[in-house]
Parts: structure tokens; C-alpha cells; sequence
């Protein structure tokens, strides 16, 4: 029997998003038979609650709203929890933790950090690939360096922006041009990301984006389909068949559109030449490698229409993770399903720790 801890909840915008992750998991350990489940969550504060039911606790809090219209940063500002009440009972005493907190204070290295100290194995990417994949301006820099093809971006800090909003709207105009997407610099799951095509919608953008985040990000915006693949290994990473994410009202890839039911279709196998999505498979391995990425991350294309030009998005080390979340569909077409794909994560931590 191996005794998992899995972590939820955490400070960021996608709270909610990772409690329905999290009981997924929890739901599909619990009934293997394989596997004793030790939930902890983790309120907005930064309070850990390891004993009752952290998951009915934190969704007694949460206000969900199925159009993520509650969706705001988190008030950090004042001071955290006691430390004593930062760190959950048991820790020591688990065989693996399963982390399952998207966005900052999670996905981004800081819980990762947390564990490595204390020698536990954990699900999942390391600090330096958590980090990396987190900080979008640093991944694409990476990514750079290794050659991947990208779509014409620039970073910014909201203090840039605040002092000269004039000079920064010529930058972006005269760079990136309409339409582009602003988006802050550490979050996922689209929050926080604005459409802008022109001026006055680039100035809305940033400054909802900065919100978020102090440092932002602007990218080209290009008329492409969305093609996803899943990646799964540690030094010998295998990659699922490609997948295309097609919308149904939404004028882009946003919140709405990945959490509202009935707001996209996975279609899987993507339609795509052989060759172009063996090029994607090639490419999201790169990816995968060039951050020294580890277990699990779902990375994401534009497959620019009329050129057929491919261009890679991002990585995600922490994508949503319930069975009908974009990573496991990919796998489960892939001929993976749910339950040997939660087993393969976790043999891929203790083998990572080991």
C-alpha cells in the first residue's frame, strides 16, 4: 500500500480549478486498492488543513462560479499563516506527495523546493522545471535557445507600464501589431488574459492582466488551431497522440471556454498530417527536455492556418487533471486510462527520488 499525500487548494487564481483535480485524483487512488489517500488542502491564506476533510472545507469556501466570472488575485498582502499551521501533520510519514495546485505557490517550484528539503518524493517537475515552465517569459526564452518556433512576443512589468502607457502601446503596435494577447506572466488555466485589437482594448488588457501579476507578457496574435499533446516520462519521456481543441462561441481559448460545459470539443487524434504531428510530438519532447521537466506536462501549438506554420505555445507541469481534462483524454486515447496513468505518475516520482 503507498500512502499519498495529495496537495490542494493553494494562493492562487485557480483554487477552484485545483479542487476538482485533486478529488478526481483522490477519488481514482481511493478506489485502487493500491493506494492510502492523505488529502491536504491548502486555504488562500496559505493555511494547510490536514485533518477533517480539508476538500469539503475549502469547497464550503470557495465561490465558484461555473463562468469563472469570481475569478480575482488573491489578497496576499497581508501576513501568512503561523508557521506551524504553514506545514501539514504526516508529512514525514508518507511515501509520495502528489502536489496538485495550479498556478503560483505550486506549480511555479515553491512546494517542489518545500519537498526536495525534506527528501519526500513528489509527482511531477522539479524546482528548475517548475519554475521555468511557470514564468512564461523565461520559458520562451529557453525555448528560444533551443531553436523551437515561437510567435513574436514581449515582456513588461507593470510598472513599466504604469509609468509609460504611451510608449509601451507604440512598442507593442510597432512589434506585435492587432490582434495580440496580454497575459500575466505566471498564472495558467487563460486567466487573466485579454484579446486586444486595438488601443484601447490593450490598455484594458494590461491592466486587468496586471492584477495578477507584476510582470506581463504580449504576444502575436495569430489565426491557428490549437493542437495539444500530452508528455509523460522523466529521462526517456513518451508524448500522446496529438489533439485539437475547437471552440464553440469563445473568440479564443479562455477560462469560459475550458471550464463551462459545453464550451470546446477535444477532437482526438487531432486531423493533421502523419509528418505534422510526428514534428509536434518531436517538438513538446524538446520542450519537455529543454526545461528538465519531469512526470507529467501537457505542452500546447498553433497550427497557423493558410501557412500550416507550427508554433509552439507553452508547457504546462501541472495541467487540470480530472479524467475529462485535456492530459488524461489524450492519454486515454493514447491507450492509457486514468487509473494507470495516476500508478505510471507515482512509479515515476519514487523512480525520480530514487
Amino acid at each position: 500500500m503507498v500512502r499519498v499525500m495529495v496537495v490542494f487548494g493553494g494562493r492562487s487564481g485557480e483554487h477552484e480549478v485545483s479542487l476538482a483535480s485533486a478529488r478526481a485524483i483522490m477519488e481514482a487512488l481511493g478506489k485502487s486498492g493500491r493506494h492510502e489517500v492523505v488529502p491536504v488542502g491548502i486555504t488562500r491564506e496559505g493555511r494547510w488543513l490536514s485533518s477533517g476533510d480539508p476538500m469539503k472545507e475549502l469547497e464550503s469556501k470557495a465561490k465558484y462560479l461555473s463562468d469563472g466570472s469570481n475569478l480575482e488575485a488573491p489578497d496576499v498582502s497581508g501576513p501568512l499563516a503561523s508557521a506551524g499551521e504553514k506545514l501539514p501533520a504526516g508529512l514525514g510519514s508518507v511515501d509520495v506527495v502528489f502536489p496538485v495546485l495550479h498556478g503560483p505557490y505550486g506549480e511555479d517550484g515553491t512546494i517542489q523546493g518545500m519537498l526536495e528539503l525534506a527528501g519526500i518524493p513528489y509527482v511531477g517537475s522539479g524546482v528548475l522545471g517548475s519554475a521555468a515552465a511557470m514564468d512564461k517569459p523565461t520559458m520562451k526564452k529557453i525555448f528560444a535557445h533551443h531553436g523551437l518556433p515561437q510567435v513574436e512576443w514581449l515582456a513588461l512589468t507593470r510598472k513599466q507600464w504604469e509609468r509609460d502607457r504611451e510608449a509601451w502601446t507604440r512598442e507593442i503596435e510597432d512589434s506585435l501589431g492587432y490582434p495580440c494577447f496580454v497575459k500575466p506572466a505566471n498564472l495558467g488555466s487563460s486567466v487573466g488574459i485579454g484579446r486586444a485589437a486595438d488601443a484601447r482594448e490593450l490598455a484594458t488588457a494590461l491592466d486587468a492582466a496586471a492584477k495578477f501579476d507584476r510582470r506581463l507578457i504580449v504576444e502575436r496574435g495569430v489565426d491557428a488551431r490549437e493542437i495539444e499533446v500530452s508528455v509523460l516520462g522523466n529521462e526517456d519521456p513518451e508524448v500522446s497522440v496529438p489533439g485539437e481543441i475547437v471552440l464553440r462561441e469563445a473568440a479564443f481559448y479562455d477560462y469560459e471556454a475550458k471550464y463551462v460545459e459545453g464550451g470546446m470539443e477535444l477532437v482526438v487524434p487531432a486531423e493533421i498530417p502523419d509528418q505534422t504531428a510526428a514534428e509536434i510530438r518531436r517538438i513538446a519532447r524538446v520542450a519537455f527536455e529543454a526545461i528538465d521537466a519531469a512526470g507529467m506536462a501537457r505542452v500546447d501549438f498553433f497550427l497557423e492556418c493558410g501557412t500550416e506554420r507550427l508554433l509552439l505555445n507553452e508547457i504546462n507541469t501541472i495541467p487540470g487533471f480530472t479524467p475529462t481534462s485535456v492530459y488524461a483524454e489524450l492519454w486515454a486515447a493514447s491507450g492509457l486510462c486514468y487509473q494507470k496513468l495516476l500508478d505510471r505518475l507515482i512509479e515515476l516520482a519514487l523512480e525520480r527520488h530514487g
